[in-house]
């Protein structure tokens, strides 16, 4: 039993390390893992090939599937969902491998659920910025105005929802019942985030510190200033007017979403895990299909409409996507919610999103209005990340730096510098 305890606890502080290195780490390591070691049969070339491939259904599947269903054997994984989008519509959705191994069940990317972690925070800045339009919310007021509860003063600095969208709320990040082990143990929003309030080490504004504390308590704002629930404000205000009908917040699922649900491994070949369930679901609580998915990226590629229905007006979505003040204008930055990631040339905003047992990436290429998203239902045993070097090799086959012949830095700042020198392998970790 105190293996076990001590292994989930492993597992989680990783979870919690990458996530805010991983976003604001912006210095290149040199790494000795090679993406040929993780993956040798890939054959990853280490030059950027100069010939753009047409971003088509047909040479999309062909791509994706020459790739994935060795990669997601190679690397232990039991399943995993893959969708792309360009200029307001669908090009590509598919799922590989198994939801359920022992059943054989195969992945449907409109039906089948899976958890992307942290990626659930878009949902959450989404509203805010809902409730930043019909004027009920402020930016960059001091977040105490909109409480029931008192965040004690520090630093002669409050806290805005602006500091919060940034990850600069200045919280100390904190792992007790971030996941609970029984739906008996979630409580309301006011609730956990009084009882768990962390220490604040940094002045609001300066310092990067990742929060899924802060993140939940934007949600509970929402909560406060428009009257609803926030699973149901969700459902309400985001899901249906973008058909998300494959989609929820609630945890334990609805009885109607069940039979939908991609078990979780931590290996493709090893038994399935709990339901994982999170107290401060706002920040990392979701589950989703990949088309439900692609119909949120398509809003924000498309001014903030899915069609003909408006989620969000389109000035709000160039204030969600643009670089927020802070940042040296030669490293990525991060946005209000969304983060940097520009590769090849292009600008990349997105998010990751990790939970013990499902691993996921929203990539949103700005400049080409497409969008990728890429989730895995488990850890797998690799060296590297599968999901980063999947979206590496996207870009350089339909996206590549023409104006460049330095080779490709296939790894990633912080890819494993620290996990290769430890027994235990998986994927780096974004927050729940």
């Amino acid at each position: 039993m105190k293996k076990m305890m001590c292994t989930k606890f492993f597992w989680l502080y990783f979870a919690l390390f990458f996530s805010s290195s991983a976003i604001f780490a912006q210095v290149q390591n040199s790494i000795d893992i090679k993406a040929s070691e993780a993956f040798p049969s890939l054959a990853i070339s280490e030059e950027r090939s100069t010939n753009r491939h047409e971003l088509t259904t047909k040479n999309v599947g062909a791509f994706f599937d020459g790739f994935m269903p060795l990669q997601i054997e190679q690397a232990n994984i039991a399943g995993a969902v893959v969708a792309v989008v360009k200029d307001g519509g669908l090009v590509f959705a598919k799922g590989y491998g198994y939801a359920d191994t022992a059943k054989k069940t195969l992945i449907s990317p409109e039906m089948t659920l899976f958890r992307p972690g942290s990626i659930s925070k878009l949902f959450t800045w989404t509203a805010v910025m809902q409730q930043v339009e019909q004027g009920k919310l402020d930016l960059d007021r001091d977040i105490n105005d909109y409480l029931d509860f008192k965040i004690p003063p520090a630093f002669d600095k409050p806290i805005t929802l602006r500091d919060i969208m940034t990850h600069r709320a200045g919280f100390e990040e904190a792992l007790k019942d971030l996941i609970v082990g029984s739906s008996n143990d979630l409580h309301p929003l006011s609730e956990y985030l009084q009882s768990h309030m962390p220490s604040r080490i940094f002045p609001a504004g300066v310092t990067p510190a990742y929060s899924n504390y802060a993140t939940t308590m934007a949600a509970y704002i929402v909560e406060r200033v428009s009257g609803q629930n926030f699973n149901d404000y969700v459902e309400e205000h985001i899901f249906k007017p973008l058909d998300m009908n494959n989609s929820t917040f609630h945890q334990p699922l609805p009885d109607a979403l069940k039979t939908s649900m991609s078990n979780g491994y931590i290996l493709g070949s090893g038994d399935p895990k709990p339901f994982e369930l999170f107290q401060g679901s706002p920040a990392g609580a979701l589950s989703t299909s990949a088309v439900d998915m692609t119909h949120f990226m398509i809003m924000h590629l498309q001014k903030g409409q899915y069609g003909n229905v408006p989620v969000l007006k389109p000035e709000t979505i160039m204030q969600m996507h643009a670089r927020q003040e802070g940042w040296p204008k030669s490293m990525n930055a991060m946005c209000l919610g969304f983060y940097e990631q520009s590769q090849n040339g292009h600008r990349i905003i997105g998010h990751e999103g990790h939970t013990i047992l499902f691993h996921s990436k929203l990539f949103l290429i700005m400049d080409a209005y497409t969008g990728v998203f890429i989730s895995y239902n488990s850890a797998g045993q690799s060296k590297l990340d599968p999901c980063g070097i999947l979206f590496d090799k996207f870009m350089d086959r339909y996206f590549p730096d023409i104006s460049s012949e330095e080779p490709v830095q296939v790894i990633r700042p912080l890819d494993f510098v620290s996990l290769k020198r430890t027994p235990c392998r998986s994927l780096p970790f974004m927050k729940a």
